[in-house]
């Protein structure tokens, strides 16, 4: 089992296996030129599932593959059957933007993943070219039923930007009702390589919206989960994840492997160790010592509060961690 230096059991890893991305959102990296890192700069999917076993043998149970957008790393499919492979049972996901979900949803499926998180900020098109800077859309919304139709399991999420798409608000919850799809609307978290000009909605302000037509009950917090999850009067649910809370820090157990070999142990902070030598010389007890070395310096919680400022204005790339 593996802990944090906090006591908190951490059995959940995010994998982030490209900083590359198709999207240009206006709250991740809108003004970052289209680029890639050098594929040696890399860990290849061998030496990164050498650090899977590790993980899933101290007990973690979860695994999320992340990017960028990750169905740009070429055979990304293969990656995902050596995890499935070694552990059956585990649960497999993926986050996306839904842009190449059409061509590589049965795939993947196939391949051992169980369920998506896709990122739909809008049912607009003009408004979705607005936000990802790309005429994205109709492929979206094409992948997103793509991989419903082949057994993914699928859920939503959606970051309201006030004057943008803050008026979407009950379209995106009544959509994702009636596919059945979980939605999570996530409150923006604020980042230095966004957009100066946007302003998200917190979630006092997206539940006074879904307010004005619904009724509902807060339920219960899950133990691990990141959001706070609500009930309509129809038995239908919704989550809002509110970085600038306490609670959202309060049960964290992950830890994130970015695409270069680095154990990141918060979202929030630069802090991290590379274990990308000691994989690829196959020292398993190296990155083992790395790996406890993170957890133990792992944050109690993140920095970011309800009156953020300049100075508390995270440097993180999301493209490099995958949120």
């Amino acid at each position: 089992m593996l802990k944090d230096g906090h006591g908190r059991v951490v059995d959940y890893l995010r994998i982030s296996v490209t900083q590359r991305c198709n999207f240009r959102c206006l709250y991740c990296m809108p003004e970052k030129p289209f680029s890639w890192v050098p594929r040696e700069n890399l860990l290849s999917y061998e030496d990164m599932f050498k650090f899977v076993k590790v993980a899933i043998d101290k007990g973690v149970t979860k695994i999320r593959i992340t990017g960028g957008e990750p169905l740009l790393r070429e055979r990304l499919h293969i990656f995902i059957k050596m995890i499935s492979d070694y552990k059956p049972d585990i649960d497999l996901c993926l986050t996306t933007n839904g842009f190449l979900l059409k061509q590589t949803a049965k795939l993947l499926k196939d391949a051992g993943l169980r369920r998506i998180n896709v990122s739909l900020d809008s049912l607009d098109k003009q408004t979705t070219i607005k936000i990802s800077q790309k005429d994205v859309y109709d492929d979206v919304i094409a992948g997103i039923e793509k991989a419903r139709d082949v057994g993914l399991g699928v859920k939503i999420n959606c970051v309201p930007l006030e004057g943008i798409n803050d008026h979407e608000i009950l379209d995106i919850l009544q959509y994702c009702q009636e596919l059945k799809f979980p939605v999570r609307f996530i409150e923006y978290m604020e980042n230095s390589l966004a957009s100066a000009d946007i302003v998200g909605l917190k979630a006092k302000d997206i539940l006074n919206t879904i307010s004005s037509k619904y009724s509902f009950k807060k339920l219960p917090r899950q133990n691990t989960s990141v959001a706070a999850y609500y009930e309509l009067e129809n038995g239908y649910q919704f989550g809002i994840i509110e970085p600038y809370e306490d609670d959202f820090c309060e049960s964290c157990n992950r830890i994130r492997l970015t695409a270069e070999g680095f154990l990141i142990p918060c979202l929030y902070f630069e802090d991290a160790l590379s274990i990308k030598e000691a994989v690829q010389n196959d020292d398993i007890d190296g990155a083992c010592a790395m790996l406890e070395k993170v957890l133990l310096n792992k944050p109690e919680k993140n920095k970011w509060s309800k009156n953020t400022n300049e100075n508390e204005i995270s440097s993180r790339a999301f493209y490099e961690t995958g949120g």
